[in-house]
């Protein structure tokens, strides 16, 4: 096959480069960042949860201007202040890790550095929404997922 019957022009190499670098750091930052070890990716959690009606702790149990964060059910519950609780998912809403910890009034994600405030709002990048809110009654001091 004779080459000089196909030119490339410079302008091409270098149109198909950028379209190679585009699509690699597109691939990179959806699936290059693997999760903390010992923590699940959202694709790992799709379909499991938190069920209606479960019990997770008594309301002292959950410190105040603190919270707990309960994996097995992927519900973090946070008390703000003296009788306010409040329930998140504990799937952080950056690349879907599992938050690990609620210390020093953030709740907080291994594998990136995320630090949400105590009513889900982010404190910290770098995701850039909050956790989603899940519903829970509070009844003789029980904290039950509604």
């Amino acid at each position: 096959m004779d080459l000089e019957q196909f030119p490339v022009s410079r302008r091409s190499v270098l149109l198909g480069a950028g379209v190679a670098a585009v699509a690699a750091t597109a691939a990179c930052s959806t699936y290059g960042d693997e999760p903390a070890s010992g923590q699940t990716s959202a694709a790992e959690d799709a379909g499991t949860g938190a069920a209606a009606g479960q019990p997770l702790a008594a309301v002292a149990d959950i410190p105040v201007g603190g919270g707990q964060v309960f994996p097995d059910q992927k519900v973090v519950v946070t008390q703000p202040a003296a009788g306010e609780v409040l329930a998140f998912s504990a799937i952080c809403t950056h690349q879907g890790c599992t938050v690990a910890a609620v210390q020093d009034g953030t709740i907080n994600c291994p594998c990136h550095g995320s630090r949400f405030n105590l009513d889900g709002t982010v404190a910290n990048g770098p995701a850039a929404r909050p956790l989603e809110s899940r519903a829970v009654t509070v009844e003789n001091g029980e904290i039950t997922l509604a």
